[in-house]
């Protein structure tokens, strides 16, 4: 169970939808366009599962089926041949998608880390592992859940920030919640994780090193939403009444009045203990992208050669 995912890149598209999208059919009501939209099984997609159960969506004459997903990279082909209409995912999916060329746009954002105070997830190393710093990590080996995104671009470019040698990291790629067995068992040294798996790490004596996003791209966006310049251009009103409601949708799970609302959708949709689905820290919902984080990331991705050149970012993004 991924919990908290943010960097992920792989993704497979199931046949089996979400329980919360329970808003009436068409077939029921005549009023209610269905919309298909590939998300992560994730705690961030709790806003969307509650947005759909307040009928946030139906107010724009819409019935979300949220197809589930396991990352990113298949959305992008489902979207092209129009098994989905938009997805949510992490920005190296759009990124890869527009250097092809591919007519893939981000639409709004979704989801991004804190500027400041406790982060959305860190690296964290083991106690005997002797890593303290972000320089430390030079010569270790470190986990991420999936090698080529946001998470070791970021770790490279604050061990370099600290004076280390980025070049010289030891990716591993490790699921998150595989993590903590691999640096008892001594298999990696560090890991990046999000919650709750820093806190369970913090609580067994292990060293909080660095949180890589707030170190190097404050603020920046995780999880944007997506769909093609194809739907853009047949059907306007579609991606303005989706764009419309999930502008509102954010909003409303950013209101501390709904986060009760908000983690009954983690309760309902991930099977979780009541305990971790009441505090695993969430990020910061929002419709409007941050070009600026998605062009510093952009920037880091080619310097670090994960991307062999930047997108562009002009054709890529289409806030809407």
């Amino acid at each position: 169970m991924a919990l908290g995912l943010i960097a992920v890149t792989a993704i497979a598209l199931t046949g089996c939808t979400d329980s919360d999208a329970s808003t009436p059919s068409p077939q029921t009501s005549g009023d209610l366009r269905k919309v298909r939209v590939a998300a992560l099984p994730i705690t961030e997609t709790a806003a969307l599962w509650g947005g759909i159960k307040a009928g946030l969506f139906a107010e724009r004459g819409l019935q979300v089926e949220v197809v589930p997903a396991q990352g990113g990279a298949q959305a992008i082909p489902a979207l092209m041949n129009g098994d989905i209409d938009f997805a949510i995912g992490q920005p190296f999916g759009p990124f890869r998608a527009d250097l092809q060329n591919l007519g893939v746009v981000i639409i709004g954002n979704y989801a991004s880390s804190y500027a400041d105070g406790d982060d959305i997830n860190a690296v964290v190393a083991s106690a005997k592992s002797g890593v303290r710093r972000p320089a430390d990590l030079a010569g270790k080996r470190v986990a991420v859940n999936s090698l080529g995104a946001a998470g070791d671009v970021t770790i490279m470019a604050a061990v370099e920030q600290d004076g280390g040698d980025p070049k010289k990291i030891k990716f591993v790629e490790v699921a998150f919640p595989d993590a903590p067995a691999q640096l008892a068992a001594g298999n990696i040294d560090a890991a990046w994780v999000p919650e709750p798996f820093v806190t369970q790490l913090k609580g067994r004596g292990d060293t909080v090193v660095v949180a890589p996003y707030q170190a190097v791209v404050p603020g920046l966006a995780t999880l944007t939403t997506i769909t093609t310049t194809a739907r853009m251009d047949k059907d306007a009103k579609l991606v303005e009444d989706f764009s419309a409601a999930m502008k509102k949708t954010l909003e409303w799970a950013q209101d501390p009045a709904n986060a009760p609302a908000v983690r009954q959708a983690i309760k309902d949709n991930l099977q979780l203990p009541p305990p971790v689905a009441e505090s695993v820290k969430l990020p910061a919902f929002g419709w409007d992208v941050d070009r600026a984080s998605l062009q510093k990331l952009a920037e880091l991705a080619q310097k670090y050669r994960v991307l062999d050149r930047q997108p562009d970012l002009d054709r890529l993004i289409r806030q809407q």
